[in-house]
């Protein structure tokens, strides 16, 4: 399945990633014209395409594909920080700074911002796997504010070139993937907009039972915030971040609650996972992308359209990509909504 953005595999309704760029980084933001396409841009291409007619946003254009296809692209040296070189370890794009080999970087496409409600995902039942809101019996879907939580409390999002098999059972938590990219909780002070892709370290990983299935939530930090230089695994987290891993155990068990649903489970009792362990999990669910993507696997309904896989029986041309992208309607109202302002108190 494609990366947590364009394509066909496993992710949330989303977006499409794109590949390496070179030189400095250029982090694609939706534009009316064109963000059902722009935000699939994941990484970029590896040879930048012109933007979409309409689009004047150089950063658009600078990455097209679909099945999530997003590698890691090199940022500019600064004095102040390290340099950081790109590197593709198993096929996964990282990045690895010089003066720190064991941190392995990843690119995060943003679906949700932190403290906002609608359910956004990675639609990738859907050419190209745009972002869209999650609609259930016609109706728009939204997360509900459980006190003290104000919508989601992280920047909420997906990582590329991951899928979660369902039809492959795993050995740690005995449940079968969610059909789903990896999804990523990013935990650094910067509120990131829809459709962003960032540079996240990864810290650790929590494995959420939901409805039966493993829905693995990645444990991350925007690699420019502040308190990234002294973050570096799971331990840091609690260190610094007193409480935050706790109350994301509590958002995740509670938040289908107000639905009429009933408390989320977790594998190994709710223990987050520490970094070493997490990359190991985003290894596997590579190596399941990489087979969907290869029509290697059921891929079910998923959309495998892309732009970047050179060798895949699903890819398209550049231009068959525009035209998909120019059929669809962009809607730039913003429904308001009820939901968004009701507080639950739950008793626990």
């Amino acid at each position: 399945m494609p990366t947590p953005a364009a394509g066909g595999a496993g992710v949330r309704r989303g977006r499409a990633p794109g590949t390496a760029q070179q030189g400095a980084r250029l982090q694609p933001t939706p534009c009316a014209r064109c963000c059902r396409y722009c935000a699939q841009a994941g990484a970029g291409l590896p040879a930048p395409s012109p933007p979409l007619s309409g689009c004047r946003d150089r950063a658009h254009g600078q990455g097209r594909a679909a099945p999530w296809p997003c590698t890691a692209r090199r940022s500019t040296a600064s004095p102040t920080r390290a340099i950081i070189a790109s590197f593709s370890e198993n096929g996964i794009p990282t990045k690895k700074a010089r003066n720190a080999e064991y941190e392995n970087l990843f690119n995060m496409v943003v679906e949700v911002p932190r403290w906002t409600n609608a359910k956004m995902e990675i639609a990738t039942k859907e050419p190209l796997n745009p972002i869209k809101q999650d609609v259930k019996d016609g109706k728009l879907r939204y997360v509900a504010n459980i006190f003290p939580h104000k919508g989601y409390i992280w920047n909420y999002g997906a990582l590329p070139q991951t899928w979660e098999d369902p039809h492959q059972k795993d050995k740690g938590t005995d449940c079968c993937g969610d059909n789903d990219p990896i999804d990523v909780c990013e935990i650094g002070s910067k509120i990131f907009s829809r459709g962003e892709v960032i540079h996240v370290k990864i810290l650790g990983i929590l494995a959420l039972i939901d409805e039966g299935e493993t829905d693995w939530k990645l444990i991350a930090i925007n690699v420019n915030d502040p308190e990234a230089s002294k973050i570096h695994d799971i331990d840091d987290v609690k260190k610094y971040k007193p409480g935050y891993l706790e109350a994301t155990l509590d958002w995740f068990r509670h938040y289908k609650v107000p639905e009429g649903k009933p408390e989320n489970k977790f594998a190994f009792n709710g223990e987050f996972k520490n970094k070493a362990f997490a990359l190991e999990v985003i290894k596997s669910t590579h190596e399941c992308w990489k087979a969907l993507l290869m029509k290697k696997c059921d891929r079910g309904t998923i959309n495998c359209t892309n732009v970047q896989i050179r060798d895949s029986p699903f890819r398209c041309t550049e231009e068959e990509a525009r035209s998909l992208v120019e059929l669809v309607p962009t809607s730039l109202h913003k429904e308001s909504n009820e939901e968004e302002q009701v507080w639950h108190f739950l008793d626990k």
